[in-house]
């Protein structure tokens, strides 16, 4: 297939705005299924995962293409939740057009607003289809004004419906002031004379389509201010390069369920869509540059891995230059390997249709990369380009995970790592300071997701808790003391004394300052006393939190010629460190985070009293279109499970970022709950 006659599509939007089904509805409409599958009865092609099926909602991102008239259109069905947010991000690497999925009667929701910012930073195009208008309350009007209110003048109505709620019978094209209507249960609707009631609502969703199209294009704007209307060639023309340079977002409207408009929009994808010829590169290193030519460097980019138990590790890929041929080698710079291409195959939900060629462009997929990742370039030998990986989200929820049992045990340290590798938008740490194994991800519903999946693929089953805070203990006050350590018995003894002064460290960790004059501790043994209070600090003052901000001045000390040695000197170090403890003022910090909410602005007040109650300070307000954005510091400690108490404040509207700040000086009371219970677990 040439780069020309293909269209790469991803569906995005808010949870339940019906983007599987119109995945579905085009599948159907294109001959590619027989049936026409739902979410609620768990058969669509692009939910397949049992997890997704279960609770009838996309969790993955998938890929179903079909044939239109003789183009290839690439459909990526991605999650709507705010949970899958690092799904949508890679989906958005691999297309050209992201079409953003409206509900009729839900409107402009703040995961719309969330990922317009995120296709604009990806640099495609953009396009709307307001759907489920056979549905009651729903409201093509209401719709259009909250779309052009988000997102601007370039808001381009291309068509708007006949009928309304259960009455919506079919879509009228602005354009053409053609009608196009539909028997039940069919996708093509037949061409017609437009109803005689809507022709005046016609013209005047016209007049917004010619100003949105002359706005970028200096001749028809200032024939336009003369009074000369653009033809129907020239607002078809004015268009397709609108949509193509990403100043005009066209506006399509219909109901996947009902099939109402399905065909007019694999249409406009087809006619006005971008192609890959169109769309802008991804950011690269190197000197090396490339154009989608088929006959140029192989460039390719993976957005999704999938661990599949009958073929292996699969790497979802869009070529953005070249022509992949199977058996042909590419290089992976990350891990610096070439590997061979022996399965090529394009995806159709969880099926696939064997290739020995793909063109640039396209969408595809290699199985058996095994050191193969997502965020990976694969590129012809020689060539020096690696494309930037997208920016995943950083982590906004945690859990502590333990195996159930001991043949949990096992297992759980694989299957962790694999389910990082297969969704890279979840993190894995092992904390040292709380001893704890620590799963991170976008919400409690992503990682209940990545637990149960965890256990359907690899047998594994956890345990889960939220994880213990890592704070950190500092001193306020100054010591200075003598550490020793004498042992005698009967052989050789061990012997060293060390004396060192503690004093706060504003501006760092930690820092020893070697003060040591006249040999009264050997060169060689300064180093051991080092690594004593360095030892001692971390096992904390009050509440066993590794000690920061503190400067250790050794400038004293004694040893014996026969019984002093680095282990001496080393528990010289870690006496000292306990003989300042009654005297440095020591302090519990705690870690706190940045908090970036986004809401409706009706929701701002119980946000901000919540962001109080957990001892947060506000910063600053802002908008971004119909949303505000509040920001402030908070402790990690009340934000750990934030994203339950923001879905419950703001009924799932609301959406937010985090990312740690600093550590400050903990207020007594809650330090001295979090000693108590230090001291409670110590004694029990």
């Amino acid at each position: 297939m040439e780069p020309d006659r293909i269209r790469n599509v991803v569906l995005v939007g808010h949870s339940g705005s019906g983007k599987t089904s119109i995945a579905e509805a085009l599948m159907y409409a294109a001959g590619v299924t027989t049936r026409l599958g739902t979410v609620a009865d768990g058969n669509t092609v692009t939910d397949y995962e049992p997890e997704e099926v279960d609770r009838q909602s996309s969790i993955n991102l998938a890929v179903a293409p079909i044939d239109w008239h003789g183009y290839k259109i690439n459909v990526i069905d991605t999650p709507g939740y705010s949970d899958f947010i690092g799904e949508v991000r890679s989906a958005l690497r691999a297309a050209d057009l992201a079409l953003f999925v409206v509900s009729g009667t839900d409107g402009v929701e703040v995961q719309t607003e969330l990922i317009w910012k995120l296709a604009v930073e990806e640099g495609i195009a953009r396009a709307f289809f307001i759907n489920k208008l056979d549905r009651e309350r729903a409201s093509y009007t209401r719709v259009l004004a909250e779309l052009k209110e988000a997102f601007g003048t370039g808001v381009a109505p291309v068509e708007m419906p006949v009928g309304s709620e259960a009455d919506l019978r079919g879509v009228a094209g602005i354009v053409t002031e053609h009608a196009f209507m539909y028997e039940p249960g069919k996708w093509e609707g037949k061409e017609v004379e437009p109803p005689e009631d809507i022709r005046h609502e016609i013209e005047e969703v016209h007049t917004s389509l010619v100003e949105a199209v002359v706005e970028n294009d200096e001749e028809l704007l200032e024939a336009y201010f003369e009074g000369t209307m653009p033809t129907q060639e020239q607002l078809v023309e004015g268009l397709r390069h609108g949509i193509a340079d990403r100043s005009i977002y066209p506006v399509l409207c219909g109901s996947a369920t009902t099939l109402v408009g399905i065909d007019r929009l694999a249409d406009l994808i087809i006619r006005d869509g971008p192609s890959p010829l169109d769309r802008p590169m991804p950011p690269i290193h190197g000197e090396d540059e490339f154009t989608c030519n088929p006959n140029g460097p192989v460039e390719a980019y993976v957005f999704k891995t999938i661990s599949d138990p009958y073929l292996g590790r699969i790497s979802l890929f869009r070529l953005f230059s070249g022509t992949i041929k199977a058996d042909d080698v590419l290089g992976n710079p990350r891990v610096g390997a070439n590997g061979k291409l022996h399965n090529l195959f394009f995806m159709h939900g969880k099926e696939h249709d064997d290739t020995s060629e793909v063109s640039c462009g396209d969408i595809a997929a290699v199985a058996k990369l095994e050191t193969v990742l997502s965020g990976d370039t694969l590129r012809a030998p020689g060539s020096d380009v690696v494309i930037d990986p997208v920016e995943l989200p950083s982590p906004n929820m945690w859990l502590a995970v333990e195996p159930k049992t001991t043949h949990d045990e096992e297992k759980l340290s694989t299957a962790l790592a694999k389910a990082a590798e297969e969704d890279t938008a979840l993190t894995l740490e092992r904390r040292l300071e709380t001893n704890q194994t620590v799963l991170a991800g976008q919400g409690d519903i992503h990682l209940e997701m990545a637990l149960a999946r965890m256990a359907r693929k690899f047998g594994v089953e956890v345990t889960t808790e939220v994880p213990k805070v890592p704070y950190r203990e500092s001193i306020r006050g100054r010591a200075d003391v003598e550490g020793k350590h004498k042992k005698q018995s009967g052989g050789r003894g061990q012997f060293g004394v060390a004396f060192v002064k503690f004093e706060p460290l504003p501006d760092g960790d930690y820092e020893f300052v070697d003060a040591i004059k006249g040999g009264s501790i050997p060169k060689a043994l300064i180093p051991a006393v080092d690594r004593g209070i360095q030892t001692a600090l971390q096992r904390g003052f009050v509440a066993g939190y590794p000690v920061v901000g503190v400067r250790a001045t050794a400038y004293d000390g004694k040893f014996h010629s026969v019984d002093s040695d680095e282990m001496s000197f080393r528990m010289a170090g870690i006496q000292a460190v306990r003989a300042a403890a009654k005297d440095v003022q020591p302090i519990l910090l705690e870690p706190y985070v940045t908090l970036k909410v986004t809401a409706p602005e009706a929701y701002m007040g119980d946000i901000i009293g919540d962001l109080n109650s957990k001892r947060g300070r506000v910063g600053g307000m802002d908008a971004i279109g119909r949303m505000r954005v509040v920001t402030g510091d908070v402790p990690l400690a009340e934000v750990q499970r934030y994203t339950i108490d923001l879905r419950s404040i703001t009924g799932g509207r609301g959406a937010f970022e985090l990312e740690f700040s600093h550590y400050e000086e903990m207020p007594p009371q809650e330090a001295q709950k979090v000693i108590a219970a230090y001291q409670a677990e110590k004694d029990g």
